[in-house]
């Protein structure tokens, strides 16, 4: 198939990943050319060339007033236009969105191929503008059911395709690095809640390292800057194959999301390299966790996600991996998108019977 891939732009689809997903939309794009798929990538600056990247702007970045926020949007929605023009001119046979803006959405019927939308996040505006344009002449698909569910105001019920993650890259340790520790993984930003994490993690009585990129400045400065200590250790912004090592070398992950949590890619990476989770019980958390792999805890509450911590460190390290291998194999994953993309594009092929009304007239 020649697929186009259509990114959103805040961040590059390389490593070190800013998130899940900059992570997921780079191994799907790396899953599918290694399939002999062909793969055009329309992403930011600075993504990994080898993925048939078409870079169409700088990083958008987050912005944190208003003028930004406004010159970001003017540049996003130049960028989105420059990439749909050039998938109408690409001769795709099926388009996947990975976007996070409407634009890509409400040009669909212009590109002459079949798009499929993945739904990465809660509705909001102007994103479900664009899904409501669409909402019954396109696929779109959910990473995980709750996310789904979420989107059935909008939309009728997305498909469920579950993110994956690469089991190899997140190999099985059995035994955790000594001391006692626990890990925090992430975007340093409100929403994700490491503040709560490293309070949990005191309560616990275990230190903490925590790695991730420091996305909003003031945050840092108001919030966690102030609780760093030789208790709590900042590792920095990780490559891949670093995160990796430091995840199986704890004893337990913390995972503090103070929103309704799309999916937790990062509780998928942890319990492939072995290492319990202690989490707050939003969104699709509860989904992934069972009593053999993780603690649930109350949402917002430090000192019952601390209880959460001393709970799971226990927890046998092979039930973890077992977990992960069942639910976020991300070849399965990429099995599904392929599948999908073919009854897609099967069911956008006129029939012979069209076809050859289409010839007569």
């Amino acid at each position: 198939m020649k697929i186009a891939i259509i990114a959103h732009l805040k961040f590059p689809i390389a490593q070190p990943f800013s998130g899940g997903l900059e992570m997921h939309t780079h191994f799907l794009a790396s899953a599918l050319r290694a399939r002999g798929h062909s793969v055009t990538l329309y992403a930011s600056e600075g993504s990994q060339a080898d993925l048939g990247l078409v870079a169409v702007c700088p990083p958008t970045g987050t912005a944190f007033d208003a003028a930004s926020a406004l010159a970001i949007d003017r540049l996003e929605g130049q960028a989105y236009e420059t990439i749909m023009d050039a998938v109408a001119r690409g001769g795709f046979d099926i388009v996947h969105n990975n976007s996070l803006h409407p634009l890509p959405l409400l040009r669909a019927p212009e590109i002459g191929a079949t798009m499929v939308t993945a739904l990465h996040t809660p509705p909001f505006e102007p994103f479900c503008e664009g899904v409501r344009a669409r909402a019954y002449d396109m696929t779109f698909a959910a990473v995980s059911d709750s996310l789904a569910a979420e989107w059935c105001d909008v939309i009728p019920r997305p498909l469920l395709i579950g993110n994956g993650i690469d089991l190899d890259a997140f190999a099985f340790n059995p035994r955790p690095k000594d001391p006692p520790h626990a890990i925090w993984t992430g975007r340093l930003v409100p929403e994700k809640g490491p503040h709560l994490a490293i309070d949990a993690a005191r309560a616990a009585g275990l230190p903490l390292v925590f790695a991730g990129p420091r996305s909003d400045p003031a945050y840092w400065d108001s919030m966690i800057a102030p609780r760093l200590g030789p208790d709590v250790t900042y590792l920095g912004h990780l490559s891949h194959a670093d995160l990796a090592r430091r995840v199986g070398e704890a004893h337990v992950t913390l995972c503090s999301p103070r929103w309704e949590e799309p999916f937790g890619l990062v509780v998928a990476e942890s319990l492939a390299c072995g290492t319990p989770v202690a989490a707050f019980g939003r969104g699709a958390i509860p989904d992934i966790l069972d009593g053999s792999c993780g603690v649930l805890a109350k949402a917002d509450d430090v000192a019952d996600l601390g209880r959460a911590v001393a709970e799971a460190i226990g927890l046998e390290r092979q039930a973890c991996r077992r977990r992960a291998e069942q639910l976020f194999d991300a070849n399965i994953m990429t099995d599904r998108y392929e599948a999908l993309y073919a009854e897609e594009i099967r069911l956008a092929a006129p029939s012979p019977l069209r076809a050859h009304l289409l010839d007569e007239a």
